[in-house]
């Protein structure tokens, strides 16, 4: 995509750009023969968009993006909206004749206000908040609400139930340690981690506080498709799933984000937690984790990450601008699809361990039959522009994690690539 040069345009462009040359069209991708012989290594790539809008007119999703850029399927800082970063670039140096950058202003004056206020309207549009819970912009990850929610919500004597679902529930569960009386009362884990429990076969604690879930396992690729009502309140962990489909919010008690899966950069952290759960924190609570002081300071008792945030509200309005999250769920769906399919149909060359029912559609893991080529596909992929497949360190294998502003054309040129790749080796 070509774009005009101008003092900031530097500051998101690849210094080393190059062209791919196409000999596969991805639009043609289901069409590719799988070769009995191992055929001359072919060149994969997609037709480059030619928009130059800054605007989030247009849903980055449908997009593909400018030929300097990769497709990045990183499960975590992942890749952002072309359109978001086009319309962030072209108000970095001065934000809507402000005077200033975002990064610049204060966090307590007018410009800034307005940033966070609009964030908020939105996703609160986004998801159907209801009033009567309140949307904190936080710091620290995901990981410090490990620790924020035992304290905030029980005493150290308290019981609290876990489903350890993969390894980010797993260590909220050991954090909770610390707090209050967790129990895990279902484990994935003697079986790698590939399923999600039947609801009716969680033994709750009778006197648990909340039950805690991880919706989606980012490492695992496991993920809920549907919520279970626990005795007590529910608590859970969105963070790689956050605004990819819509969520009965007032299911929950608390629904808590990291947001550098799906609506922002990373540094904010996203807190939806209903009001009456708000100001009964242990007394040993740090006032940085104590919600009724963020509560009461509309998420700016200190300098909070102010771009971060401002990054977030643009993801929102490209959200909404895509005709909000049924829209986009119904994109996400078509690209696992897609990728789920060309794993099954390769004859065990590729193999997802997750049981069907529960596959994420953020986070797609995949081995190889020949485990001895997998270095070899993430280096010619890579060479092919698509980046970040590599397994977690902790389980190996592949894995694509294919968000909102992952865009179909990501995907289909990654499947083109797959059946390429297994031509020349089955």
């Amino acid at each position: 995509m070509a774009a005009t040069t101008s003092p900031t345009s530097f500051l998101l462009q690849n210094p080393h750009r190059h062209h791919v040359k196409s000999s596969i069209s991805t639009s043609h991708f289901n069409t590719l023969p799988l070769p009995s012989t191992s055929p001359k290594r072919i060149s994969i790539s997609c037709v480059a968009s030619t928009t130059t809008s800054v605007g989030i007119q247009n849903p980055s999703s449908s997009q593909i993006p400018s030929d300097d850029r990769v497709f990045n399927f990183a499960a975590g800082p992942a890749t952002l909206p072309e359109t978001v970063l086009r319309k962030a670039e072209s108000e970095l140096f001065n934000w809507r004749g402000s005077g200033m950058s975002v990064m610049e202003m204060s966090h307590r004056g007018k410009d800034f206000t307005s940033i966070i206020q609009k964030a908020e309207s939105d996703l609160r549009s986004l998801l159907d908040i209801p009033s009567d819970y309140a949307v904190l912009f936080l710091q620290g990850g995901a990981t410090t609400q490990f620790a924020a929610i035992p304290l905030n919500l029980c005493k150290p004597d308290d019981t609290v139930d876990y489903v350890v679902t993969g390894s980010w529930s797993d260590k909220a569960f050991k954090e909770a340690q610390k707090y209050c009386k967790p129990k895990v009362i279902w484990s994935g884990k003697s079986e790698k981690y590939t399923k999600i429990p039947a609801f009716e076969d969680l033994e709750q604690s009778p006197n648990a506080k909340y039950m805690h879930i991880c919706a989606n396992e980012t490492i695992h690729g496991v993920e809920f498709k549907n919520y279970p009502n626990p005795k007590s309140l529910l608590v859970a962990d969105m963070s790689s799933n956050f605004c990819s489909k819509p969520v009965d919010i007032s299911k929950f008690g608390i629904i808590y984000a990291g947001a550098q899966k799906n609506v922002g950069p990373s540094g904010v952290t996203i807190v939806i937690i209903r009001k009456d759960l708000i100001g009964g924190a242990q007394e040993i609570t740090p006032v940085m984790l104590d919600y009724k002081i963020h509560h009461e300071n509309s998420s700016l008792y200190n300098t909070p990450p102010c771009y971060g945030i401002y990054m977030c509200g643009l993801v929102f309005e490209d959200l909404l601008a895509q005709g909000g999250l049924k829209e986009v769920e119904k994109k996400n769906k078509k690209k696992a699809e897609i990728l789920y399919e060309a794993i099954n149909q390769s004859n065990g060359f590729y193999r997802c361990p997750v049981e069907p029912s529960v596959r994420s559609l953020m986070n797609v893991p995949f081995t190889l039959e020949k485990a001895e080529l997998e270095g070899e596909f993430v280096k010619e992929a890579a060479k092919e522009k698509m980046v970040q497949l590599k397994g977690h360190r902790s389980v190996g294998g592949m894995r694509a994690s294919i968000y909102n502003a992952m865009p179909l054309a990501g995907v289909e040129k990654l499947v083109a690539f797959m059946k390429e790749f297994q031509g020349r080796h089955a």
